[in-house]
């Protein structure tokens, strides 16, 4: 098994959803988890008690990663907490879905892209100047980047912007042994716009017609990739793009 024992994790929006599932993944091997919510307390704390019940050290703190002030507060304090970073996963993000392009709003836009893009962007400069070397940095994005999606526009283009990001913050920061990678998933069930299984019926079939195993991902798919990009198996795999959606082409 993978040890990342002796080894600092921040992972944003980590109260719930993928990120909650990375932050216990992690936690499972040895990490000392920094939490991250913009809301749900309540539900951080439920977090934060999974991972203290696995023996390592957890930090949850509030910040909304569409404000740049928050994030350095974030990092700021997750040094002072623990003294070093080794591992950054910029996860915070809204999904926006069945809205054609004659229809998102100037609002819409600026909300999904000032959480994705700009929170993501901030979010792995942050990580830039305070992870350690040899460290890594994981970027959630989504399989709306490589295989658009009527209705998506908004929520596909958001998620795309920060790949570039990841491109060229590997070969500025590749001399320290930091690695900087994406993982793409597919949509996952029981979390973000699917976390009621009812929801969005169409969407759901449409995607599940589009994929050869027949399923939606599941939270722990993503965990099991981010578990490779934060181990020492992927110290040679740097600007890179891992698609984890079963073969699906939508």
């Amino acid at each position: 098994m993978n040890s990342l024992k002796g080894k600092v994790a921040l992972i944003t929006g980590s109260a719930r959803g993928l990120g909650k599932a990375i932050a216990e993944r992690y936690a499972s091997m040895g990490a000392d988890i920094v939490l991250n919510y913009s809301r749900d307390k309540a539900a951080a704390e439920e977090t934060a008690g999974n991972i203290r019940a696995q023996g390592v050290k957890v930090a949850a703190i509030q910040g909304d990663v569409s404000k740049v002030s928050d994030i350095k507060n974030l990092f700021n304090e997750a040094i002072k907490a623990f003294g070093k970073i080794d591992i950054v996963v910029a996860n915070a993000g809204v999904e926006m879905v069945e809205t054609p392009v004659v229809d998102f709003t100037e609002e819409q836009f600026d909300r999904v892209f000032t959480i994705n893009a700009k929170g993501s962007y901030f979010t792995m400069q942050e990580a830039a100047k305070h992870v350690a070397d040899n460290g890594r940095i994981i970027y959630i994005a989504s399989s709306t980047t490589s295989f658009p999606v009527p209705g998506m526009a908004v929520y596909g283009g958001s998620k795309t912007t920060p790949r570039y990001m990841v491109d060229v913050l590997s070969k500025e920061i590749g001399h320290r042994g930091v690695t900087v990678n994406s993982i793409i998933p597919f949509a996952v069930d029981h979390a973000g716009i699917f976390v009621d299984p009812a929801a969005y019926p169409r969407l759901r079939k449409q995607l599940l017609d589009s994929c050869p195993m027949g399923r939606l991902a599941e939270v722990e798919d993503v965990a099991n990739a981010a578990e490779f990009f934060a181990s020492g198996l992927s110290s040679f795999v740097n600007g890179q793009h891992l698609l984890v959606n079963g073969g699906a082409t939508n």
